[in-house]
């Protein structure tokens, strides 16, 4: 798992396609969802907790915090 993780990071933060604000907006659209389900003490998918993940180091992978 670790290693798919690893290679989907790589493959978005050297997409030109993705803007830095097209991550931005799905990590942010991510953790509202997630907000969201953690309110209505609903279990949290973990493909969400993935994807979070996955964004968060891609973004961090082009140079934003």
């Amino acid at each position: 798992m670790k290693t798919d993780i690893k290679v989907e990071v790589e493959r978005l933060a050297a997409d030109p396609r993705i803007t830095d604000y097209d991550f931005w907006r799905s990590l942010k659209n991510v953790d509202n969802e997630i907000f969201h389900i953690a309110n209505n003490n609903e279990p949290i998918p973990f493909d969400m907790i993935r994807w979070r993940a996955i964004l968060r180091q891609a973004r961090m992978k082009r140079g934003h915090v």
